[in-house]
């Protein structure tokens, strides 16, 4: 088992480590799957992750609010195990994030059923004119009789292709630029909507580019209030870019278990490989990149739990650090490998692709200077 020193850290409580003991143990008898249908293996994830009750936390009910302790605790230990069950619980999460917070209580029934594992939930805000620039949104939301008229197209949507209902976000025109922004409920099967293309990446995820063509959506389909929209996705990405951060660290703990055991059992010239001091400085290196991006990522949670309204800097600097150093630390197991580090199918090899799009998604590295900058400028 990784190490759970943490844990005593003063930003968790009881109910944190009963957590991670009892989901480590679910881990430990039901992960990984096999991946090699990932549309199924999805499926298949979303319903155990329902069944055993971890789902739970995905979502805030009416009167519930979301622990991002809790959230960030879970995608670690998911990821550690199995990087594609961190990927289906934090879509969920994501995916109805805008209806956990200012969702109406009609729409949160969706919530009852992505809770259980028995929906899909994805975030449709990306375009292929508009990722990090979320206000030139091009697609558009026009008021018809009894609702609203969506054209356009989203790409790059996580659990595109097998999700039952979309978070959208499109242009209702109340403003210029992000000011003029609404989310929507989109389910899957509302016409005029069309899976144009699912996406391949290095790290097998179900994504694929989405348009929307004389889509019909009621009133109540709008969540919070027109023009909102900017301010609905920045909360969301104000609680889940935490857990980004949180996934990394997760993968960079597995990546750090798995150099440990192979500089053990390694030899060279009859002594372990761990008897070569700058072994044992990359090892040190590890560790230190691992702590240092745990304190960030359960620092950026602890403060949003205790009442902070916003977290722009302490998220943007936990997922900036913790990606980062988290490609750095899985590479340097790479390293430690050899050969068999490079090896398709290795564990290693697996964390070496999974962890490159977490330096991408939910705000770029880049972006997430540009984020700090401006918050120690203004």
């Amino acid at each position: 088992m990784s190490d759970q020193s943490f844990l005593d850290w003063p930003f968790f409580e009881a109910r944190h480590r009963d957590l991670a003991a009892a989901l480590e143990a679910w881990c430990a008898a039901h992960l990984p799957v096999a991946h090699g249908d990932v549309d199924a293996a999805c499926r298949a994830l979303v319903r155990m992750l329902g069944q055993g009750g971890w789902l739970t936390h995905s979502g805030a009910g009416e009167g519930e609010r979301l622990d991002v302790r809790t959230l960030c605790l879970i995608r670690e230990t998911l990821a550690r195990h199995d990087g594609l069950a961190d990927f289906a619980f934090a879509m969920q999460g994501l995916g109805m994030g805008a209806v956990s917070l200012f969702g109406t209580a009609e729409q949160k029934r969706w919530l009852e059923r992505t809770r259980a594992g028995e929906a899909i939930a994805a975030f449709a805000l990306t375009e292929p004119g508009s990722g990090s620039d979320v206000a030139a949104t091009a697609t558009t939301a026009s008021r018809v009789q009894g609702g609203w008229l969506i054209e356009g197209e989203k790409t790059w949507i996580s659990n595109g292709g097998i999700a039952d209902l979309y978070v959208l976000f499109a242009r209702t025109g109340e403003a210029p630029g992000a000011k003029g922004l609404s989310a929507f409920l989109m389910p899957a099967d509302v016409a005029g909507l069309e899976v144009v293309e699912r996406l391949e990446v290095i790290a097998p995820h179900p994504l694929a580019s989405l348009r929307m063509r004389g889509v019909v959506l009621p009133e109540e389909a709008l969540i919070g209030r027109p023009g909102e929209g900017f301010k609905l996705a920045m909360s969301v990405l104000d609680v889940f870019r935490s857990t980004v951060g949180a996934a990394a660290l997760g993968f960079a703990r597995r990546a750090l278990d798995e150099a440990l055991a192979r500089v053990k059992a390694r030899r060279i010239q009859g002594e372990p490989l761990a008897g070569l001091q700058m072994v044992q400085g990359h090892l040190a290196d590890m560790a230190l990149k691992i702590d240092a991006a745990a304190l960030l990522v359960y620092r950026a949670a602890w403060t949003k739990d205790n009442g902070a309204a916003r977290v722009t800097r302490e998220a943007a600097m936990a997922k900036l650090y913790a990606t980062e150093a988290a490609q750095e630390v899985i590479d340097m197991a790479v390293q430690l490998h050899g050969g068999d580090g490079v090896r398709h199918g290795s564990v290693v090899e697996s964390l070496y692709r999974e962890i490159r799009a977490l330096r991408i998604y939910e705000g770029a590295s880049d972006v997430q200077r540009v984020v700090i900058a401006r918050s120690i400028l203004g």
